[in-house]
């Protein structure tokens, strides 16, 4: 199926159940780093992804295993020693996510000096305003 055709609306439906998986930081994370360094535990993921925590990890993992992203594997051992990495669906998305890291660092100056100067720009718009004044009748 080609999403080619925006107008169908099976095509959204499609584009926004993708999204809504591989659009959040940490998904998009747990990809690239797991398609950078191949199986890795989780304690091993969560050193290597800034901020995560132990609860937002375990859920990220569990739905890109659900979508077929990620592979789960548990070692009979004690402790039990329990590995990820990705499936080949999973590294299919290695290409398009190391793109938008890439682009990312390479915009990322353009975007903080834009937003510096919308936000510039949006406070003079305010300060120049006439306030607004609600007059109570006596």
């Amino acid at each position: 199926m080609s999403l080619q055709d925006t107008s169908k609306s099976s095509n959204c439906t499609a584009m926004s159940d993708v999204l809504n998986r591989i659009g959040d930081k940490w998904s998009v994370m747990v990809v690239g780093i797991l398609g950078n360094n191949g199986t890795l535990r989780f304690n091993e993921l969560k050193r290597l992804i800034n901020g995560v925590s132990q609860r937002m990890l375990t859920l990220t993992l569990r739905n890109l295993e659900r979508d077929g992203l990620v592979t789960r594997t548990i070692y009979p051992e004690v402790p039990p020693r329990v590995e990820y990495k990705l499936t080949e669906l999973g590294k299919t998305l290695q290409t398009p996510i190391m793109a938008l890291w890439d682009w990312s660092a390479e915009n990322h100056g353009a975007i903080v000096e834009a937003r510096s100067i919308y936000d510039a720009r949006e406070t003079a718009v305010a300060a120049a305003e006439p306030r607004k004044v609600a007059y109570v009748g006596a």
